[in-house]
Protein backbone atom coordinates (compact mmCIF):
# COMPACT_ATOMS: atom_id res chain seq x y z
CA UNK A 1 0.00 0.00 0.00
CA UNK A 2 3.05 2.47 0.68
CA UNK A 3 4.03 1.35 -2.65
CA UNK A 4 1.03 2.51 -4.21
CA UNK A 5 1.25 5.78 -2.48
CA UNK A 6 4.19 6.50 -3.27
CA UNK A 7 3.82 5.76 -7.37
CA UNK A 8 0.01 7.92 -7.39
CA UNK A 9 2.11 10.78 -5.88
CA UNK A 10 4.84 10.68 -8.14
CA UNK A 11 2.27 10.79 -10.55
CA UNK A 12 0.79 13.39 -8.91
CA UNK A 13 3.94 15.90 -8.81
CA UNK A 14 4.65 15.00 -12.40
CA UNK A 15 1.09 16.24 -13.41
CA UNK A 16 1.45 19.04 -11.39
CA UNK A 17 4.53 20.10 -12.97
CA UNK A 18 3.86 19.67 -16.51
CA UNK A 19 0.55 22.01 -16.06
CA UNK A 20 2.91 24.54 -14.83
CA UNK A 21 4.83 23.70 -18.33
CA UNK A 22 1.54 24.59 -19.86
CA UNK A 23 -0.28 21.05 -20.15
CA UNK A 24 -3.65 21.09 -20.47
CA UNK A 25 -5.90 20.23 -16.85
CA UNK A 26 -6.29 16.46 -17.10
CA UNK A 27 -10.04 15.10 -17.00
CA UNK A 28 -10.79 12.71 -13.96
CA UNK A 29 -11.15 9.96 -16.67
CA UNK A 30 -7.45 10.31 -17.47
CA UNK A 31 -6.45 10.91 -14.15
CA UNK A 32 -8.01 7.90 -12.73
CA UNK A 33 -7.25 6.15 -15.66
CA UNK A 34 -3.36 6.99 -13.97
CA UNK A 35 -4.12 5.83 -10.95
CA UNK A 36 -5.38 2.12 -12.34
CA UNK A 37 -2.05 1.50 -13.95
CA UNK A 38 -0.56 2.46 -10.83
CA UNK A 39 -2.81 0.34 -8.70
CA UNK A 40 -1.97 -2.54 -10.89
CA UNK A 41 1.53 -1.94 -10.80
CA UNK A 42 1.30 -2.27 -7.10
CA UNK A 43 -0.93 -4.81 -6.86
CA UNK A 44 -0.31 -7.47 -3.67
CA UNK A 45 1.15 -10.36 -5.89
CA UNK A 46 -1.63 -10.92 -8.37
CA UNK A 47 -1.27 -9.79 -11.73
CA UNK A 48 -3.52 -9.07 -14.33
CA UNK A 49 -3.11 -12.62 -16.14
CA UNK A 50 -3.35 -14.17 -12.77
CA UNK A 51 -6.47 -12.69 -12.02
CA UNK A 52 -7.60 -13.41 -15.44
CA UNK A 53 -6.81 -17.10 -14.72
CA UNK A 54 -8.23 -17.44 -11.45
CA UNK A 55 -11.73 -15.78 -12.42
CA UNK A 56 -12.02 -17.76 -15.16
CA UNK A 57 -11.66 -21.04 -12.61
CA UNK A 58 -14.75 -19.74 -11.38
CA UNK A 59 -16.16 -19.40 -14.52
CA UNK A 60 -15.57 -22.99 -15.09
CA UNK A 61 -17.02 -23.99 -11.49
CA UNK A 62 -20.45 -21.80 -11.99
CA UNK A 63 -20.65 -23.70 -15.67
CA UNK A 64 -21.25 -26.70 -14.17
CA UNK A 65 -22.88 -25.72 -10.74
CA UNK A 66 -26.26 -27.48 -9.48
CA UNK A 67 -26.37 -25.88 -6.38
CA UNK A 68 -29.68 -24.73 -7.08
CA UNK A 69 -32.61 -25.45 -9.36
CA UNK A 70 -32.03 -23.09 -11.25
CA UNK A 71 -29.41 -24.96 -13.53
CA UNK A 72 -32.32 -26.69 -15.05
CA UNK A 73 -33.49 -23.77 -16.94
CA UNK A 74 -30.45 -21.31 -17.55
CA UNK A 75 -28.71 -21.25 -20.88
CA UNK A 76 -26.14 -19.86 -19.56
CA UNK A 77 -24.53 -18.79 -16.32
CA UNK A 78 -23.24 -15.31 -16.27
CA UNK A 79 -20.37 -14.34 -14.15
CA UNK A 80 -19.15 -11.30 -14.99
CA UNK A 81 -17.39 -8.95 -16.93
CA UNK A 82 -14.47 -6.30 -16.92
CA UNK A 83 -11.09 -4.50 -15.59
CA UNK A 84 -9.75 -7.58 -13.20
CA UNK A 85 -7.70 -4.47 -11.47
CA UNK A 86 -11.16 -2.59 -11.16
CA UNK A 87 -11.22 -0.26 -8.71
CA UNK A 88 -15.07 -0.07 -8.97
CA UNK A 89 -17.19 -3.01 -8.93
CA UNK A 90 -20.81 -2.98 -9.91
CA UNK A 91 -23.52 -5.84 -8.75
CA UNK A 92 -26.31 -6.40 -9.85
CA UNK A 93 -29.01 -8.66 -9.21
CA UNK A 94 -29.57 -11.69 -11.55
CA UNK A 95 -28.95 -12.52 -15.42
CA UNK A 96 -31.86 -10.99 -17.39
CA UNK A 97 -33.12 -13.04 -20.92
CA UNK A 98 -30.30 -11.01 -23.25
CA UNK A 99 -27.67 -11.68 -20.31
CA UNK A 100 -28.84 -15.43 -20.53
CA UNK A 101 -28.59 -15.60 -24.35
CA UNK A 102 -25.09 -14.04 -24.42
CA UNK A 103 -23.77 -15.17 -20.99
CA UNK A 104 -23.09 -11.25 -20.68
CA UNK A 105 -23.72 -8.94 -17.41
CA UNK A 106 -25.85 -6.18 -18.39
CA UNK A 107 -26.52 -5.99 -22.04
CA UNK A 108 -30.21 -4.91 -22.22
CA UNK A 109 -31.98 -1.61 -21.80
CA UNK A 110 -30.89 -1.54 -17.78
CA UNK A 111 -27.38 -2.77 -19.03
CA UNK A 112 -27.32 0.70 -21.57
CA UNK A 113 -28.30 2.74 -18.92
CA UNK A 114 -25.74 1.58 -16.00
CA UNK A 115 -22.95 2.10 -19.27
CA UNK A 116 -24.21 6.03 -18.77
CA UNK A 117 -24.68 6.19 -14.95
CA UNK A 118 -20.35 4.80 -15.39
CA UNK A 119 -20.08 7.19 -18.25
CA UNK A 120 -21.32 10.09 -16.23
CA UNK A 121 -18.59 9.22 -13.58
CA UNK A 122 -16.15 9.90 -15.95
CA UNK A 123 -15.19 6.09 -16.24
CA UNK A 124 -15.85 3.60 -19.22
CA UNK A 125 -17.59 0.63 -18.84
CA UNK A 126 -14.05 -1.66 -19.83
CA UNK A 127 -12.72 0.24 -16.38
CA UNK A 128 -15.01 -1.51 -13.83
CA UNK A 129 -16.26 -4.88 -13.07
CA UNK A 130 -19.29 -5.92 -13.48
CA UNK A 131 -21.19 -8.69 -12.19
CA UNK A 132 -24.58 -10.35 -10.90
CA UNK A 133 -25.03 -11.88 -7.05
CA UNK A 134 -26.31 -14.59 -9.18
CA UNK A 135 -25.18 -16.21 -11.84
CA UNK A 136 -28.03 -17.57 -13.18
CA UNK A 137 -31.23 -16.37 -14.46
CA UNK A 138 -34.12 -16.96 -13.02
CA UNK A 139 -37.46 -18.23 -14.68
CA UNK A 140 -39.71 -14.79 -15.84
CA UNK A 141 -36.69 -12.71 -14.12
CA UNK A 142 -38.50 -13.45 -10.54
CA UNK A 143 -36.43 -12.05 -7.52
CA UNK A 144 -34.15 -14.71 -6.60
CA UNK A 145 -35.06 -16.66 -3.68
CA UNK A 146 -32.79 -17.08 -0.57
CA UNK A 147 -31.91 -20.50 -1.20
CA UNK A 148 -30.53 -19.42 -4.34
CA UNK A 149 -28.76 -16.53 -3.15
CA UNK A 150 -27.19 -18.43 -0.32
CA UNK A 151 -26.27 -21.26 -3.05
CA UNK A 152 -24.62 -18.58 -5.59
CA UNK A 153 -23.00 -16.28 -2.72
CA UNK A 154 -19.36 -18.42 -2.80
CA UNK A 155 -18.99 -17.23 -6.65
CA UNK A 156 -19.79 -13.69 -5.77
CA UNK A 157 -17.17 -13.37 -2.59
CA UNK A 158 -14.41 -15.17 -4.89
CA UNK A 159 -15.05 -12.58 -7.60
CA UNK A 160 -14.34 -9.82 -4.89
CA UNK A 161 -11.32 -11.43 -3.46
CA UNK A 162 -9.80 -11.76 -6.99
CA UNK A 163 -10.52 -8.32 -8.02
CA UNK A 164 -10.35 -6.08 -4.61
CA UNK A 165 -11.81 -3.40 -5.45
CA UNK A 166 -12.11 -0.58 -3.52
CA UNK A 167 -15.77 0.15 -3.79
CA UNK A 168 -18.33 -1.87 -4.43
CA UNK A 169 -21.49 -0.50 -5.84
CA UNK A 170 -24.33 -2.60 -5.05
CA UNK A 171 -27.65 -2.21 -7.33
CA UNK A 172 -30.88 -2.79 -6.10
CA UNK A 173 -32.13 -4.84 -3.11
CA UNK A 174 -31.25 -8.33 -3.76
CA UNK A 175 -27.92 -7.09 -4.65
CA UNK A 176 -27.73 -4.93 -1.23
CA UNK A 177 -28.91 -8.35 0.77
CA UNK A 178 -26.39 -11.11 -0.96
CA UNK A 179 -23.61 -9.11 -0.08
CA UNK A 180 -23.90 -7.06 3.05
CA UNK A 181 -26.61 -9.54 4.45
CA UNK A 182 -28.60 -7.58 5.68
CA UNK A 183 -32.58 -6.69 5.58
CA UNK A 184 -33.56 -3.40 4.60
CA UNK A 185 -35.16 -1.76 1.48
CA UNK A 186 -33.53 0.08 -0.85
CA UNK A 187 -35.09 3.21 -0.23
CA UNK A 188 -33.43 2.96 3.21
CA UNK A 189 -30.24 1.56 2.41
CA UNK A 190 -29.26 3.96 -0.88
CA UNK A 191 -26.72 6.70 -0.09
CA UNK A 192 -24.99 5.34 2.68
CA UNK A 193 -21.37 3.41 2.18
CA UNK A 194 -21.16 0.19 4.20
CA UNK A 195 -18.28 -1.86 5.01
CA UNK A 196 -17.90 -5.58 3.58
CA UNK A 197 -14.24 -6.53 4.21
CA UNK A 198 -12.80 -3.26 4.19
CA UNK A 199 -14.33 -2.64 0.95
CA UNK A 200 -16.50 0.70 1.15
CA UNK A 201 -20.02 -0.33 -0.36
CA UNK A 202 -23.10 2.35 -1.68
CA UNK A 203 -26.27 0.39 -2.67
CA UNK A 204 -28.34 2.08 -5.30
CA UNK A 205 -31.20 1.79 -7.54
CA UNK A 206 -31.17 -1.10 -10.03
CA UNK A 207 -31.35 0.55 -13.42
CA UNK A 208 -33.95 -1.53 -14.19
CA UNK A 209 -36.39 0.31 -11.63
CA UNK A 210 -34.83 3.48 -13.20
CA UNK A 211 -36.53 2.50 -16.50
CA UNK A 212 -39.70 2.46 -14.46
CA UNK A 213 -39.16 5.20 -12.14
CA UNK A 214 -37.10 7.95 -14.44
CA UNK A 215 -38.22 10.41 -11.58
CA UNK A 216 -35.73 8.94 -8.96
CA UNK A 217 -32.22 8.93 -11.22
CA UNK A 218 -31.92 11.82 -9.93
CA UNK A 219 -31.09 9.79 -6.23
CA UNK A 220 -28.89 7.26 -8.13
CA UNK A 221 -27.15 10.28 -9.74
CA UNK A 222 -26.69 11.56 -5.93
CA UNK A 223 -25.27 8.58 -4.94
CA UNK A 224 -22.43 8.14 -7.88
CA UNK A 225 -21.50 11.57 -7.29
CA UNK A 226 -20.82 9.95 -3.40
CA UNK A 227 -19.16 7.62 -5.27
CA UNK A 228 -16.94 9.40 -7.50
CA UNK A 229 -15.56 11.64 -4.89
CA UNK A 230 -14.53 8.67 -2.49
CA UNK A 231 -12.46 7.44 -6.40
CA UNK A 232 -11.06 10.78 -6.57
CA UNK A 233 -9.56 10.73 -3.00
CA UNK A 234 -7.95 7.54 -3.85
CA UNK A 235 -5.89 8.69 -6.15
Amino acid sequence: MEELKSIIKDVKNYIELEKESGLKEMTFREMFAVSIDAASAASEGIGHEDKLKELEKVRQEAKDCKECELFKTRRNTVLGEGNPNAVLMFIGEAPGMEEDIQARPFVGKAGQLLTKIIEAIGLKREDVYIANSLKCRPPQNRTPFSSETIACRNYLTRQIDIIKPKIICCLGRPATQALLMMEMSITRARGKFYNYNNIKVMPTFHPAYLLRNPQDKRLVWEDMQKIQKELKEIQ
